[in-house]
């Protein structure tokens, strides 16, 4: 069994993180670190009833205590960061689903973990529908030279664009198909075209009542193609998650996306 300690426990995905951890035979949940909720059992938060693990909002002093072999974090980027340096200089391989990091910050990750044995899997989408759903955007470029991504999501979503969207256009932007955007055009509302990163533009929508949804426009002489993707609900996410859990000690170093752990 892998004891695994989860942070952001009881948040949305935290909790279905917990409850997919608890009832996966190969795992053992065996803490849950949250800043909300500090007491309460966290298989009673979760519909599980008494299973006699209670939130604890110290990450340091739970990490000294049960010494896990895996930390899986969907907190928010506002202390991400700060997670990832302990867990990392405690030795601890983790897998992150937590959004909004910046070129920087995973190069500094990249850094902290040379020399050390351990593994840390970032992704910024868990549910394999999306990640095939980027992989087969990036090949739609051989044929397609032209494309705009629209990604959906609730309205609590702290970061825009997505990290799925970003990823998304950072694969397709590899191919070095991508035509630029029009330079002639004038936006009569400024942003009414969406941001632009790779030569791609990027529009974000906040709505309640979405989960996570993303499609990529191509188009082309006298067609388009859309590849799209919906998670209409966060047990989506739950098999990526327990697979990169499981995985994540194969993977020495910074593993960002799942297409590297299905092969892809």
């Amino acid at each position: 069994m892998k004891d695994v300690v989860v942070c952001g426990a009881s948040g949305k995905m935290g909790r279905e993180v917990c409850r997919a951890v608890y009832e996966d035979l190969e795992l053992s949940l065996v803490g849950a670190v949250d800043v909300s909720c500090v007491g309460q059992d966290i298989g009673e938060l979760v519909g599980l009833g008494k299973i006699g693990i209670f939130i604890e909002d110290d990450l340091k002093t739970i990490l000294n205590k049960l010494s896990p072999r895996v930390v899986v974090d969907f907190t928010n980027p506002n202390v991400v960061m700060d997670n990832i340096r302990m867990v990392i200089n405690c030795g601890i391989n983790s897998v992150v689903g937590t959004t909004g990091f910046t070129g920087d910050d995973l190069a500094e990750i990249e850094s902290l973990l040379e020399g050390k044995d351990v593994g840390i899997v970032i992704a910024p989408n868990f549910a394999i529908g999306a990640v095939l759903m980027m992989k087969f955007s990036e090949k739609a470029l051989k044929y397609f030279s032209n494309a705009e991504i629209i990604e959906l999501h609730h309205d609590k979503k702290v970061d825009a664009p997505s990290g799925t969207a970003l990823k998304t256009a950072e694969m397709m932007s590899s191919s070095n198909n991508i035509t630029c955007s029009n330079s002639t055009e004038r936006e009569i509302i400024k942003g009414v075209r969406g941001g632009e990163f790779k030569n791609i533009h990027i529009h974000s929508v906040r709505l309640p009542g979405l989960v996570a949804h993303q499609e990529v426009i191509f188009g082309s002489k006298g067609q388009t193609l859309t590849i799209r993707h919906d998670s209409i609900d966060r047990t989506s996410f739950m098999p990526g998650v327990l697979m990169a859990v499981k995985q994540v000690e194969k993977f020495k170093g910074l593993t960002y996306g799942l297409d590297r752990l299905l092969d892809l």
